[in-house]
Order: C-alpha cells, then structure tokens, then sequence
C-alpha cells in the first residue's frame, strides 16, 4: 500500500525567525488526514525546522545534498552532516538544480547511491521542459531520466525512494498541466517502473506531482489515481495555502 505524501519544498525563503513561525503554525494547524507530511527549509535553517518541529508529525528534508562523504567542495553538505542534525530525508534533482546548478543524471546516481548507502529517504525529481512537451518527447526524456539515474538499483532500493514527477514546462511559463496531463504521466511513470522492476514495486511506490499545487486544484489532482500527493513549491510558504492541500489528500 503507498503512502500519500505532501512535501512542501522552501527553496531560497524564509530566516530563522521566519521559519520558525510557519514550522509552529504548521505544527499548532496540520490536520490528521493520514497522509505523510514533509517540510525543506534552507540548509541553515534545518536545525530550526527540526527544533520547532520534533514534538509534531512533520518530517525535515534537505533540498540537497553531495555525493561525497568529505573533501574539497565548497559550499557542499554532506549525508553525515545532515544525519548529525537528525534530517534523513533528501530532494534529488530537483529541476532548479538540474537548470541553474548543472546537476546531470549521472551526477544524480552518485547521490541517491550515497543517501542509500547512508539509510536515508529520498524524494528524486525529474521530469520534461517545455520544448520536449511541445514536440512530444516528454515520455522519453522521463524514461530516460528514471533510466539514468536510478535503474542501476536493486527493487529493494525503491522502499526507500519517493519519486516527484515535475512538468517543468508547467511551473512559471504561463502553461498549464491538467489534471488528466497529471495522470497521464504518472500511470506512464508506473508502468515504466513495473517493466524495468514488477508491479509490486511500480503500485508501492508513491509518485508525487509537482506542477503548481495550489489550494484551488489540489484536490482534483490528488484525486487522480496514480497521484500519491504533492511536492510544493511556492504555496508552501503560507501556512493555510499548505494545510488548505494537506487537507485535499
């Protein structure tokens, strides 16, 4: 049986102080829907999240993490070092760090081998531009993503893994993803899963959505059947707008 899951992804936002107001509104308001819920503040402020956060239900991700154990890379945090603050959780590939940072499947495998290696959850993103959409090889460049950086796995591997279907074409360009384009791809994700795997692998996997979740078509697209729940970007920084799509799973 999958878990449904809503993560809300904090990118580049909020200080210290802020972070812990929303973690306590979220905390005082989140509904019991049975649902699994996640929040990914800024690496400086993870410590805060998981202060403010440990006596709730809601689990801290990391946005990101390195490949390597230590060394050279500045800037860089490692698996250890997020272990050390009791976060276990990781976001892989998000496309923001695909686009703005360079990050290639390649590189991806090496970090989900890492956070495997290190007992911990990852939530791994992919998904097509706009220009694969419009020519119609968005099927193939997810294949080829999901092939890249995660078939080298055994099954097993997978009790471990969330995956976040983004239809980057989708989030700021003025186009949008419907519910049916939602569910279109994510039935296309399982089967790939089923075929590369089997299908008790493919329908316990749960497969996240993250186009634009917002308040207003949450609940038609978590309805979806092979919608598991969101990864939420910018309405994740309200505290109603985020419970408002808790409430919709």
């Amino acid at each position: 049986m999958r878990t449904k899951i809503v993560a809300g992804n904090w990118k580049m936002n909020k200080t210290q102080q802020e972070t812990e107001t929303l973690a306590a509104e979220l905390a005082a308001k989140l509904p019991d829907t049975g649902a699994e819920v996640i929040v990914a503040p800024t690496f400086v402020n993870l410590t805060t999240a998981v202060r403010s956060l440990e006596n709730s239900v809601i689990q801290v991700a990391a946005q990101n993490m390195h490949f390597a154990d230590s060394g050279a890379y500045t800037g860089e945090i490692s698996a250890d070092m997020l272990l050390d603050i009791d976060v276990d959780v990781v976001i892989l590939g998000h496309s923001e760090r695909r686009s703005h940072f360079g990050e290639t499947d390649d590189m991806l495998a090496k970090k989900v081998n890492t956070a495997l290696d290190k007992n911990m959850r990852i939530i791994f993103c992919f998904g097509e531009e706009l220009e694969d959409r419009k020519s119609d090889n968005h099927f193939a460049v997810v294949e080829s993503q999901l092939k890249n950086a995660l078939f080298s796995l055994k099954a097993e591997a997978f009790k471990n893994i969330v995956l976040a279907y983004e239809p980057v074409w989708a989030i700021g360009t003025g186009e949008t993803a419907s519910p049916e384009q939602a569910q279109e791809m994510h039935a296309f994700i399982r089967k790939t899963m089923a075929a590369k795997y089997d299908a008790a692998v493919a329908n316990n996997i749960s497969i996240l959505y993250g186009g634009s979740v917002k308040p207003a078509n949450a609940k038609e697209i978590f309805s979806k059947p092979d919608v598991d729940g969101g990864l939420i970007g910018g309405a994740a920084l309200n505290a109603d707008d985020f419970i408002a799509i808790v409430r919709a799973i």
